[in-house]
């Protein structure tokens, strides 16, 4: 790597749009974070473009804002990609170790997870990443990296990420004419564990939330690798619905008293306090209970923590992550959110901050961000060489395994 290098990120999401740039220097750890930009996403719902010239044009508004603050164009991105399309599943590859004196070398990890991803799949479905949970070499299983040990044959369990082809095709055609070409396409419930886990939570066991506006991603790791990873089709703009349809307001205006008032916990509200909603909307004149809001608030997010539960449960790890659950997205800031989520999962929780970088840190020192500067910290590591499919081929996406193994294990 040069001594100086700017990476930049993009989180399209369904309601903001967020780039950072990054400059990576040789002598430091850390990515040094120089630019960030943020623009309404109004051409996007659920993970998906709705409207492509809105989409490019809001693209195009939050790398401009970024290339402003740093002073630093930006010609490459690293996507984050999100939404009810993204599916994923485990499988397993297993191969022969037959070249000279039966060691292992790269070329056979390369083999084994191609030996994985041949499965029978819709033609519609696209790989975004293979994930080595364990190799086993023989009868010998649970090894993190078998590189150099010696054996005949070779299995790997991994777990597969993919998403919807042409919703991320579409979505590559707006960034491209936005301006940028694509480093790589990463699932934005990994990029977002980037940012806010330690190598030791990995490794104990713990579960990323990041509750976005069209959807809620978790990712589950264990033993320092991805365990599962599922995407629940809620997310907080469900709330702003909710709370449309119960106090009958226009959206807007249930946006904006969901933000300046909102709660999680109506035991906390005074049961005569009203929201006078003449002094938010020229539509809206009415008075509205502010303990009912919250009561819309409540049962909305407590069915988002129950489903994440049924998923936990399905794995086997319903209460059973030491590390507890860590949430991010701009939908965890909800106040009373943190309580409702450890009585619901049963575990230690806490709202996840960016903590692997530098720079200008009071800009970025949000949940909302996680994704953004997650995927600083993956290009940082790996440079376009993870185990993934966007903007790459395959040969070249699973290049630089030793780069891997060495970010992977603790």
């Amino acid at each position: 790597m040069p001594k100086e290098q700017i990476i930049a990120s993009l989180d399209v999401g369904s309601s903001k749009i967020r780039t950072v740039i990054a400059l990576l220097e040789e002598e430091k750890k850390m990515p040094n974070i120089i630019g960030v930009g943020v623009s309404p996403s109004t051409g996007m719902r659920k993970g998906n473009i709705i409207d492509v010239d809105e989409t490019i044009s809001n693209i195009s508004a939050a790398l401009e804002d970024a290339e402003r603050m740093s002073g630093a164009p930006i010609h490459h991105v690293f996507v984050g990609v999100s939404g009810n399309h993204i599916e994923s599943f485990d499988s397993k590859g297993v191969i022969a170790i037959s070249h000279a004196g039966s060691e292992i070398i790269e070329d056979d990890i390369d083999r084994v997870l191609e030996a994985a991803q041949a499965v029978s799949m819709p033609s519609n479905r696209r790989i975004l990443r293979i994930i080595p949970k364990s190799f086993s070499v023989d009868d010998q299983r649970g090894i993190k990296n078998p590189v150099g040990m010696i054996g005949v044959r070779l299995e790997v369990d991994a777990h597969i990420i993919t998403g919807q082809a042409t919703v991320i095709q579409n979505m590559e055609k707006a960034i491209a004419q936005a301006g940028v070409d694509i480093d790589d396409v990463v699932p934005a419930s990994l990029a977002a564990a980037e940012a806010v886990l330690s190598r030791r939570q990995k490794e104990l066991g713990v579960v990323v939330i990041d509750v976005g506006s069209g959807s809620t991603s978790i990712s589950v790791f264990e033993e320092g690798s991805t365990l599962h990873a599922a995407t629940l089709p809620v997310g907080s703009e469900s709330v702003t619905n909710d709370v449309a349809i119960g106090l009958r307001t226009s959206i807007d205006t249930a946006e904006k008293i969901k933000i300046e008032y909102g709660t999680t916990a109506p035991d906390e509200v005074n049961d005569r306090e009203t929201i006078d909603l003449s002094l938010i909307s020229k539509i809206d004149t009415q008075k509205v209970s502010k303990k009912h809001m919250a009561e819309i608030i409540q049962a909305r997010y407590h069915e988002i923590f129950v489903m994440i539960k049924d998923e936990l449960r399905a794995i086997g790890r319903d209460g059973m992550l030491p590390a507890g659950a860590i949430l991010t997205g701009a939908g965890v800031k909800m106040p009373g959110c943190l309580d409702l989520a450890r009585d619901v999962l049963g575990l230690p929780v806490q709202i996840g901050f960016p903590t692997e970088v530098d720079g200008v840190v009071d800009k970025i020192d949000d949940p909302a961000y996680a994704t953004a500067i997650g995927l600083i910290v993956w290009g940082s590591k790996y440079e376009g060489r993870s185990y993934g499919f966007g903007g790459t081929d395959f040969k070249k996406a699973l290049g630089g395994v030793k780069s891997f193994f060495k970010n992977l294990l603790p």
